[in-house]
């Protein structure tokens, strides 16, 4: 049923628009959420999609967002051109996503009142139920082919082209022959049934047109399995692990793709992947494994972060490579599982008691993602030290739109360690001595075969010689030396991306995620004549660049998503003559950050 007073038609946007489709976690919907994304990717259109899930396994609301745009703006809107609800529960609350002259799709079972209707929205009810029964006589599989008969909604009202959904429902459904035939046959009649049942002027409203070679140098992925594939190519030999929202994905692809790629002639495996039995055991593992010489790596997000923070000073103190691939979520505590935040920086940047620092890195898409798996490892084990890399559920979890990325020929950065025939020729080791006055040892790996090579690896007080040690001398000699160490390690993090066009004394400064909408920003705020710099961290400490950008701009914009500024405070602390110039913009509701929340954070300060 159409509204009885529809409003004036829009003219036709090609390329550009957002869907949100709402249904019931565990109804089955994602898998036709990602054969919509996935047709559009093969068209050739920029497009992201975006699963906004709860906690639980099954009964709560779930949301599923799918964004296109020519010039490649697909971070997360507010409102949306066409919202699809099956979802009784949400169904009237929905329509506050729908934007002014957007359709408004909803199951005619959500029984929704006249009265509560907006005017300012096309709102047509769709009788799901009863174009099921025409799908499958099984009375199971009928909730199931509800999910493909919006498909086949969307279908008609995007003219998605036929041949490119039919291949990737076959692609997507693998060999299942009678389940394709299925879910095929229910897309076709939500169709025809919008071919039959829609005015000719909606069906024009928003289309989706092909382009050809559009995406043909870009990958559709999400973070976590492009993480594994950057942990299996960055030389990955030991893994350990305890299951944890949104974090687990990344270990169980990367058990995944090691035994397709980590097995010898003889088809063994050479990369040891172990489910601990909690998050303390995991990374105490990965420890172990990287002072024998592995490039050991355990996964986790924000309450498994905290028990590792022992281990962590551990890992410092006595320099040992480690690397923690943390996705992060909302917090604090058990916060909020399946919501998105960059909540854990601080806690990172100086995990554990006493005087720790460590190396944060910050993917801001799938190919940092990806090459920063050696990046980590070569850090680790050059710095003997640990590296949490700071992903999140948005960047780790949802469809994102990358660039393909060239195969890696970089040789693997092992850092300072002696072998027998060195020791030999130095006739000398000991562990903790600063040798070449950079703050960095040298080490051996267990089983050099040489008189010199075994040491004691201590956690507590210990000299030189990794003798121990409660000497006060010895023991802020020691620290100070692991802080030059830490200001040595500006000159190896990765450089932040730089936008430096303009002639303004306005930037934007951002990381990981937050770089999703940076562009679009950017866009919007040269629309009302407002021309900012802008750069993307990617590690810290900061290398010399990002004081060199700061010096030259006299208001920064720090864009994150958290309620304490917690990178505004790292910026602060290693720059207080700037103190003044950091501007915060913080996002903490656990949704992915919007372009417009970004704006009108900025349009009052600039007066606008």
């Amino acid at each position: 049923m159409i509204s009885s007073e529809p409003v004036r038609m829009k003219e036709n946007r090609v390329n550009d628009f957002t869907v949100q489709i709402a249904t019931i976690n565990g109804s089955g919907s994602q898998s036709a959420n990602q054969i919509l994304v996935r047709t559009l990717f093969r068209m050739g259109i920029p497009v992201g999609g975006k699963n906004l899930f709860p906690s639980n396994i099954q009964g709560l609301p779930t949301w599923f967002t799918i964004r296109a745009h020519p010039e490649g703006f697909v971070g997360r809107k507010n409102e949306q051109d066409i919202v699809i609800t099956l979802n009784p529960s949400t169904a009237l609350s929905d329509q506050k996503f729908v934007s002014s002259n957007g359709l408004f799709l909803y199951n005619s079972e959500c029984a929704l009142p006249s009265h509560k209707m907006r005017s300012d929205i096309i709102s047509i009810s769709i009788p799901f139920r009863q174009l099921s029964q025409e799908a499958t006589e099984s009375v199971k599989a009928r909730k199931l082919l509800q999910n493909m008969i919006y498909v086949g909604l969307i279908a008609q009202i995007l003219q998605l082209k036929w041949e490119v959904l039919e291949q990737t429902v076959r692609d997507q459904l693998g060999n299942k022959a009678e389940l394709i035939q299925s879910n095929l046959k229910a897309i076709t009649i939500g169709l025809n049934w919008a071919k039959q049942n829609l005015p000719s002027e909606f069906l024009n409203k928003f289309t989706a047109k092909e382009v050809p070679e559009g995406n043909d140098q870009y990958v559709l992925i999400d973070g976590n399995t492009t993480a594994a594939l950057g942990l299996i190519y960055g030389g990955c030999t030991f893994a350990s692990w305890y299951p944890i929202t949104p974090s687990s994905s990344v270990m169980e692809n990367l058990a995944g793709f090691s035994q397709k790629w980590r097995k010898d002639k003889a088809g063994h495996s050479t990369l040891a992947i172990i489910q601990a039995e909690d998050e303390l055991a995991a990374v105490a593992m990965a420890l172990g494994a990287g002072w024998t010489g592995a490039r050991a790596v355990t996964a986790t997000s924000g309450p498994g972060l905290s028990l590792m923070a022992e281990t962590a000073g551990l890992a410092y103190y006595a320099e040992i490579p480690l690397v923690i691939w943390e996705v992060q979520r909302a917090g604090p505590s058990t916060g909020l599982p399946t919501r998105t935040q960059q909540s854990d920086v601080l806690f990172a940047a100086k995990l554990s008691h006493g005087d720790s620092k460590h190396i944060l890195l910050f993917p801001s898409n799938p190919e940092e993602h990806f090459s920063f798996g050696q990046v980590a490892f070569d850090l680790a084990e050059t710095l003997q030290t640990l590296v949490i890399v700071m992903s999140d559920l948005d960047l780790g979890m949802n469809f994102h739109r990358s660039k393909k990325w060239p195969y890696p020929t970089q040789p693997y950065a092992r850092g300072k360690v002696l072998s027998a025939d060195e020791l030999t020729l130095r006739g000398k080791f000991e562990r903790y001595s600063d040798v070449d006055n950079d703050g960095r040892t040298y080490r051996t790996l267990p089983g050099t075969e040489h008189p010199l090579a075994a040491y004691f690896t201590r956690g507590t007080g210990h000299d030189e010689q990794s003798r121990y040690s409660e000497d006060p001398e010895v023991y802020r000699t020691n620290l100070d030396r692991l802080n030059k160490k830490w200001e040595n390690a500006k000159k190896w993090v990765p450089q932040p991306q730089i936008s430096q066009t303009h002639d303004t004394d306005s930037a934007i400064l951002c990381y990981g995620s937050t770089d999703i909408i940076i562009n679009e920003v950017l866009n919007l705020l040269a629309q009302q004549n407002l021309k900012m710099n802008s750069i993307c961290l990617k590690s810290y400490p900061f290398p010399r660049s990002v004081e060199e950008f700061i010096s030259q701009h006299q208001t920064i914009y720090v864009v994150e998503q958290n309620r304490d500024a917690q990178m505004k405070t790292l910026l602060t602390e290693e720059y207080p003559q700037y103190t003044t110039r950091f501007k915060s913009i913080l996002c903490y509701d656990g949704w992915p950050i919007t372009a417009h929340f970004v704006t009108q954070n900025i349009f009052p300060k600039k007066g606008i």
